[in-house]
């Protein structure tokens, strides 16, 4: 018979390799993110430092300020990380609307991990395609850039043409493909999902700055105090608001047959719908999409419908904002039904003679789940809108800048919320998974010890 002893050094020493683990995956996603950082401070070539020095405040404005927001600064320095991860989400929105067009790219991310692999690889190839076409219309629009140094004018591209543009193209290429593989090392080695773990570090080292700036203007008297107060509420209530509404869920009681020696009765369960189902995955691809134009624009500035985009598709104006709430919405919407398929739910709880109490079995469960799921998800959709242009109305209606108002609200609280939730979350469900694990392995040792298997 095993000694209680040796049952608990056996025990500890589970545990202690658990910890380990996690350890070493938090410290590896810790190096991951010192790399992207440094990433972010590496200049592009052919950018003359002294003209950017001064163009710089351009680049924290409008959307530019959303696209700086998303590099974690790296935009506005014009580093080799410009386009962040921004061309890789482009494209995985793209690929995952082409599978609910095309039968044969859905069928393909059915096919398991097999197939899974060859549509993320059709996902890089696009991410190729987009990266380079990104950074060559941000190249062609940095060439007529021109600032007023003293009683000179500069360019801002020390040596314009077509080697600049290749040039800025390929690197910023170089970049994005860096970060997109950096993004899946820190998900299959780290803790949480890269590329949001990556966008989520490039919002909070730009935090500090944001907060400093409006504290030294509320101090200085370019903002008003009682602005600075009202910024501070807002910012609580909208953090408070977004932790619940990320946390809140709707849960659908099914009840299964018992099994065992008891036959008789019922076993009751539920299935949990969060509120926001989709969680920050519909304002980033939102952000994204509207990114693009902006791109566009960049290969013929002086054309009327470049005109036409820049002076109505910017943040604050009226048709940004119903644009930005529709893509919002959709992308809701579409995100849920990729991710919940109804019919196969109700199914799978049919199959296992389960039923929810006063909804028969089959179609109308499959209906059933289809109402409850627009309804959470109309709600899920309001919430996202709300949050999202929350900043611009702030932006608009009183004198807070613009960086600011991004990174303590709308899309950059959302992220860096839900990404902290899923992190603590996965943090969690490891821990218990060791402890479980040792419990069993405490179990068997004993049972070995008495002669059982």
């Amino acid at each position: 018979m095993a000694s209680p002893k040796k049952a608990k050094q056996s025990d500890t020493s589970g545990v202690m390799a658990g910890a380990a683990e996690l350890r070493q995956r938090i410290m590896f996603v810790l190096i991951a993110l010192i790399f992207y950082r440094l990433g972010t401070h590496v200049p592009l070539p052919g950018v003359d430092a002294l003209a950017l020095a001064q163009y710089q405040s351009s680049l924290q404005e409008g959307l530019f300020g959303l696209f700086n927001m998303f590099s974690g600064g790296a935009f506005s320095r014009l580093t080799i990380l410009s386009l962040s991860v921004m061309p890789y989400i482009t494209a995985s929105i793209i690929m995952q609307l082409l599978s609910a067009v095309y039968p044969a790219l859905g069928e393909l991310k059915k096919e398991g991990e097999l197939g899974m692999r060859k549509f993320n690889q059709y996902v890089r190839y696009l991410t190729v395609v987009i990266a380079f076409v990104q950074g060559f219309g941000m190249a062609t629009g940095f060439e007529g850039q021109t600032v007023n140094i003293g009683n000179e004018v500069y360019g801002l591209v020390l040596d314009p043409g077509l080697s600049f543009r290749l040039q800025t193209a390929l690197s910023l290429l170089t970049g994005t493909m860096f970060l997109m593989w950096l993004g899946e090392q820190i998900t299959q080695r780290g803790i949480g999902n890269g590329i949001s773990v990556i966008i989520f570090a490039g919002i909070v080292a730009e935090l500090p700055g944001a907060v400093y700036q409006t504290i030294e203007q509320a101090r200085v008297g370019e903002l008003a105090g009682h602005l600075a107060l009202m910024l501070a509420v807002v910012v609580t209530v909208t953090t408070f608001a977004v932790v619940f509404m990320e946390t809140a869920q709707r849960r659908v009681p099914v009840q299964y047959p018992k099994r065992g020696q008891q036959m008789g009765g019922a076993e009751g369960s539920h299935i949990p719908f969060k509120v926001n189902m989709s969680g920050v995955m519909p304002a980033i691809f939102a952000s994204s999409l509207l990114v693009v134009p902006t791109t566009v624009v960049q290969f013929n500035p002086n054309s009327e419908w470049a005109q036409f985009l820049g002076q109505w598709l910017f943040p604050g104006r009226p048709l940004y904002s119903v644009v930005y709430i529709a893509f919002i919405v959709f992308f809701c919407f579409f995100w849920v039904s990729t991710m919940f398929n109804t019919e196969e739910q109700a199914d799978n709880i049919k199959k296992q003679g389960g039923f929810i109490p006063g909804v028969r079995p089959g179609k109308s469960t499959a209906a059933y789940f289809d109402y409850v799921l627009t309804r959470i998800t109309t709600v899920g959709a309001i919430y996202l809108s709300i949050v999202c242009v929350l900043p611009q109305i702030i932006i608009n209606q009183f004198s807070i800048p613009a960086s600011a108002a991004y990174l303590m609200g709308g899309t950059s609280l959302l992220i860096v919320v839900s990404v902290t939730i899923d992190l603590v979350t996965r943090i969690q469900s490891h821990l218990i998974a060791q402890k479980y694990e040792s419990l069993l392995k405490k179990s068997r040792f004993r049972n070995k010890g008495r002669g059982g298997i």
